[in-house]
């Protein structure tokens, strides 16, 4: 707000439209550190022109003025390549960065300092009428590309990463990424800055990539006790076949006098000296000697 008071030039008077649209401009120095100056943002910040119509062309659907505040919604996607419904809500210190792509449906509700970066979309999943846009509250960020679809609702301060589609309701301060959208972060474990906004959005957590480090991570601690088990059976002196006695051995089986093996398959190496006992009908042969 100091940024545009001092300004002279934009000292007007104070009424509802016009402080809104103050507050849109101001946040921007909040959240962009590339904007220098109150002029630069105004006349070449394209969210920030959407913005601005939309605020005219809402308060004109709203007195039912319906074909001048579409007009006047498609002059300004002419324009900045960001498409807002006239009958979206909007709340207080809404950003856009960069723009381009963005698509706002008509009964989207958006809250006040929420944050949207280019290609998001806050689209419906049904032709019927009524409520069929999500709702985002006060503190959301969105990430570039992503998809929130249907009449469901992102919490308070929650972030939804780069490309995810989100079809689900997000509750309060979580985030969620991916295709479709998982929860993976609670507010607990995030970093906010001194305004409370956090646009942090870069270092979003992989799921997917957390579960495959995992998996690879076992499977080097078992690759570590095999090669440990191994080099202790490679140093442990084996016994003399004559010594191993079939009480003692863990395994099924027995010693084949033919191929010195533990085995109880019929197809041994020496099948022709392989005879059974006549009492048991086990073979005579495969007993240790």
């Amino acid at each position: 707000m100091a940024a545009i008071d001092a300004h002279p030039d934009l000292a007007m008077k104070d009424t509802s439209l016009w402080r809104l649209l103050r507050e849109d401009v101001a946040c921007v120095f909040d959240r962009d550190p590339a904007a220098r100056n109150v002029f630069d943002v105004l006349t070449c910040y394209p969210g920030i022109h959407a913005l601005v119509v939309h605020r005219l062309s809402n308060a004109a659907w709203r007195r039912g003025l319906r074909w001048p505040a579409r007009f006047l919604s498609y002059l300004a996607r002419a324009l900045t390549n960001i498409d807002i419904h006239p009958g979206a809500t909007i709340g207080r210190r809404f950003f856009i960065d960069h723009g381009a792509g963005v698509v706002i449906g008509e009964t989207a509700e958006v809250g006040d300092d929420v944050t949207l970066y280019h290609g998001v979309t806050l689209g419906g999943t049904s032709w019927t009428k009524g409520k069929r846009h999500p709702t985002l509250g006060d503190g959301v960020l969105v990430g570039s590309g992503a998809k929130i679809l249907g009449p469901i609702t992102v919490g308070a301060h929650g972030r939804v990463g780069a490309n995810s589609v989100v079809t689900k309701d997000v509750p309060e301060g979580m985030t969620v990424v991916g295709i479709p959208g998982r929860i993976v972060r609670p507010d607990t474990q995030r970093r906010l800055a001194a305004h409370g906004i956090d646009l942090d959005h870069h270092l979003m957590p992989d799921p997917v990539g957390k579960a495959i480090a995992c998996l690879i991570d076992h499977i080097n601690r078992i690759e570590a006790r095999l090669e440990a088990h191994a080099a202790e059976e490679a140093t442990r002196p084996a016994p003399p076949l004559s010594a191993i006695r079939l009480d003692d051995l863990p395994l099924d089986g027995i010693v084949c006098r033919s191929c010195g093996n533990l085995c109880d398959q019929d197809a041994c190496g020496d099948r022709d000296h392989h005879t059974h006992s006549p009492d048991t009908g086990a073979r005579a042969d495969h007993y240790v000697i």
